[in-house]
């Protein structure tokens, strides 16, 4: 086992072609080549978040892509917002925040991760 830290995009595409030749190996657990894919993984990972970090979505856009996906309509979200139709509308046009009420209902309801929507 040859483990050395990623410090470059040469490093790193090594890296990922070992991580591809242990995978094919399905090594089990407990054996070197898993522990080896673990750690590889991990210094993958470490680099990629530093090099290539993901920023949250925005919560707004998760739900309209949500709406898009169930075939849903900004009167169809009404019973996530109270019973209001100008609050779905505020909200979704970025005139105001939603509440922490709002956010549960919609995490609850259709599903979208807290994180998004806090984000």
């Amino acid at each position: 086992m040859d483990i050395r830290p990623i410090r470059t995009e040469e490093d790193y595409k090594t890296a990922l072609k070992r991580i591809d030749e242990l995978i094919a190996l399905d090594p089990k657990e407990g054996t070197p080549a898993f522990d080896e894919l673990d750690i590889i993984s991990t210094l993958v990972e470490a680099y990629e978040n530093i090099h290539y970090p993901i920023d949250a979505p925005d919560p707004i856009e998760a739900i309209k892509y949500i709406m898009e996906e169930k075939g849903l309509e900004q009167k169809d979200l009404v019973k996530y917002f109270g019973g209001s139709k100008s609050l779905v509308s505020n909200v979704l046009s970025r005139k105001r925040r939603m509440s922490i009420r709002v956010m549960k209902a919609l995490h609850q309801g259709l599903g979208i991760p807290y994180e998004i929507l806090m984000a």
